[in-house]
């Protein structure tokens, strides 16, 4: 990280859900803040809101599939913001959808966007960050990069693939002793405005398999992941829980899933839908925020991402309760045999 008066950081997907969500939380950690996405509207609204904290903002209309647009992008931040400290790959599209009421066409866009722009967008980090040797990229992922559900087929896809790729450019990374971070954090069920306009092909409105979080908790463990770099965070009890089950009891993970699985996905709820952004922004004219309309069921805390944020704290302490306890233990015997 650099110590400089003015830190850069780079959100792609910035103008809505957790995207937005870490776009507030760089700039009030201190960073300018550059967003990429499709929206004019919501470009406007994250720019402004950064400006409102204090700190320089940078709209660039991106659509991230398209790799020579976010290396544009990238050299137009350079220029304008300066060194690029951090880069952070959110943006995606998806479906709630069976795989086979699911088009070619559909599939592919949602492989470019979910998968294909994290590639786009680490590749153009990696330009500006491996000259200077320093920088953090973050992707982010989602407990079904791990553990697929049904009626998001190609959505898992797209995020299995960005652990794959992740993991394989890491090692690429250490094989020339790089300084350059990369990173990927995985996060739960979140209260966005994705479910009001990804691609629904089911009767009932799409919503997050609950626990519910608000996008506020995912965007606290990005920025401290961009900061704290490590390879891989989970975020929400219920990541942890759903990766751990899939690596433990994969098909019984199964079976509930597909009992389960697609009624947990939708609400009978009159919430408000404005179509599929899966072609075209959904925030060209308006605004749609941080915010998902399931407000009264989000948890705006989670106890495991408290826990793996102190994780060297918590090892102390258990290290330090665990030699008390074998103090105890022996000061006892050796009281037994005086």
């Amino acid at each position: 990280m650099t110590s400089a008066a003015h830190k850069v950081a780079v959100v792609t997907g910035g103008t809505a859900g957790v995207g937005r969500a870490a776009v507030h939380a760089f700039a009030d950690a201190g960073y300018d803040v550059a967003i990429l996405a499709r929206g004019r509207a919501g470009l406007e609204a994250a720019e402004a809101a950064v400006r409102r904290r204090g700190q320089r903002g940078l709209a660039v209309r991106t659509d991230v599939a398209d790799p020579d647009a976010v290396h544009q992008a990238a050299a137009q931040v350079a220029a304008e913001l300066g060194v690029i400290d951090i880069w952070v790959n959110v943006a995606f599209v998806g479906s709630l959808a069976y795989s086979w009421d699911t088009s070619a066409e559909e599939v592919r866009r949602i492989t470019e966007v979910t998968y294909l722009g994290q590639v786009h967008g680490t590749q153009a980090a990696l330009a500006h960050m491996r000259p200077r040797d320093r920088g953090v990229i973050v992707n982010v992922g989602s407990a079904l990069a791990y553990r697929s559900i049904p009626l998001q087929a190609a959505y898992c896809g797209a995020k299995h693939a960005v652990v794959g790729y992740t993991r394989s450019v890491v090692t690429e990374l250490a094989s020339e002793h790089s300084n350059v971070k990369l990173c990927t954090i995985q996060l739960p069920g979140l209260n966005t405005p994705q479910f009001s306009w990804n691609l629904n092909r089911m009767p009932g409105h799409p919503m997050p398999v609950p626990p519910i979080f608000s996008p506020a908790v995912a965007a606290r463990g990005i920025v401290f992941i961009a900061e704290h770099p490590r390879r891989n965070m989970w975020v929400g009890f219920s990541t942890a829980y759903t990766i751990l089950g899939d690596r433990l009891v994969p098909r019984l993970a199964d079976l509930y899933l597909a009992r389960t699985g697609i009624g947990a996905q939708q609400s009978d709820a009159d919430l408000p839908r404005w179509g599929s952004n899966l072609f075209e922004a959904k925030d060209e004219q308006e605004d749609r925020g941080q915010d998902g309309p399931f407000l009264a069921q989000v948890r705006s805390r989670d106890p495991w991402s408290w826990l793996t944020m102190r994780r060297d704290l918590v090892a102390a302490s258990l290290l330090s309760a665990t030699a008390a306890a074998v103090a105890g233990v022996t000061w006892r015997r050796s009281r037994r045999r005086g």
